[in-house]
């Protein structure tokens, strides 16, 4: 994206009072960022535009933008996708009331791997942290990517699980991404920055809002294939995720519980409306196999894409050292990505990324959990 293009898509997401599908009309309308952000008052309105994101267009707060710019400017890792790019996430794109533009500090390449979202209770009980943590390290190990909000509790335990299973993490948080709430969780958001992702549909030094977190819940939801509810009460943003799964045609999955405990009631009325009751790591991985494969094609193409454009895809195994010392560790007989990392001195993260682009190029087999060689497809006969 150019940095005109990247200028203009600041000021539109600034501009008070235009939400994701007004922006997206407006894309539909002037057919770029860029003229929209620079259309006439009278275009404007002629598209439905309030007076004040027209006023703004106008006469934006340069500070602002300016902080936007610098954010973006201060590292390689930070990001900003708009809905326009090829980089953009597919499955959000496909899910009902997708934002307009994610901001993301850390590998925005996370957003485009198999996620499942964990989400809970800020107030769990142990055992409810106890299998936040034991579901989000077996789904981690497995392959998908474990998404939630980086809020406390369920939240919090399932990143936590998944990074030290060694694997990335995606948090979508209420606030811009420079922001952390609870501040608590700073030195975990640190963590996911650095070994996965944060994303934000809103901009730098944005801070919490009521409103944002049932608004930051239908991201979850629509960047994941499935949304898992570990503990929840009657009254639970968890349990807005869920329905916002549902609306998005994802799975939606829920632990039972002791009639007993109030926090089990959201889940058991999740279950009754039709909610899939898991007990085990491995029927969310059984369920979530066919997409899988679907967000593997896509994935798939943008590899294509790149090579078609002689631009090296990341994680392409042809000429890299790694790559040869993992099929070298790789055999006929399926083997767990714990022993690989024995093998091959590679962490379960790095093996993770490798191994799923691996699967995409039909150089390796992948049941239960479980890794052998597998042959590529122009090298069938």
């Amino acid at each position: 994206m150019t940095r005109d293009a990247t200028d203009a898509w600041l000021r539109v997401i600034r501009a008070p009072g235009l939400g994701a599908s007004r922006i997206r009309l407006l894309l539909e309308r002037f057919g770029s960022i860029e003229s929209a952000a620079t259309a006439s008052p009278a275009a404007l309105r002629a598209a439905g535009v309030p007076e004040s994101a027209i006023d703004w267009l106008a006469a934006p707060a340069i500070d602002a933008l300016a902080a936007d710019r610098a954010w973006l400017d201060s590292s390689p890792n930070h990001h900003l996708i708009p809905c326009d790019s090829a980089d953009f996430p597919a499955l959000l794109a496909r899910a009902p009331r997708a934002p307009a533009a994610l901001f993301v500090a850390g590998d925005p390449q996370w957003l485009w791997f198999p996620q499942l979202a964990i989400v809970g209770s800020r107030n769990p009980t142990d055992g409810g942290l106890a299998n936040a943590r034991d579901f989000a390290r077996a789904l981690a190990h497995s392959g998908l990517v474990i998404t939630s909000g980086l809020a406390d509790g369920i939240d919090a335990a399932a990143h936590a699980a998944a990074l030290q299973a060694g694997v990335a993490t995606v948090a979508v948080v209420a606030t811009g991404p420079d922001l952390v709430y609870p501040a608590r969780n700073r030195a975990l958001a640190e963590a996911i920055a650095a070994r996965g992702a944060i994303v934000s549909e809103y901009p730098p030094g944005t801070a919490a809002q009521r409103p944002h977190f049932p608004m930051r819940n239908r991201i979850i939801a629509g960047l994941s294939l499935g949304t898992l509810v570990v503990e929840a009460a009657q009254r639970s943003g968890a349990l807005i995720t869920a329905r916002e799964a549902a609306e998005a045609g994802r799975e939606v999955f829920a632990l039972p519980g002791s009639i007993h405990n109030p926090l089990a009631r959201g889940c058991h009325r999740l279950i009754r409306e039709g909610a899939a009751l898991v007990e085990t790591a491995q029927e969310i991985i059984d369920a979530l196999g066919p997409r899988a494969q679907e967000l593997a094609a896509a994935l798939r193409g943008r590899l294509q894409d790149a090579a078609a454009g002689n631009a090296p895809a990341r994680g392409e195994p042809e000429e890299d050292a790694d790559y040869r010392r993992l099929r070298a560790a790789l055999g006929h007989d399926p083997v767990p990505i714990d022993t690989l990392a024995e093998r091959t001195g590679l962490t379960v993260a790095t093996l993770s990324s490798m191994l799923i682009l691996m699967e995409l190029d039909g150089r390796v087999t992948v049941s239960h959990g479980r890794y052998a060689l597998g042959h590529r497809r122009d090298d069938a006969t």
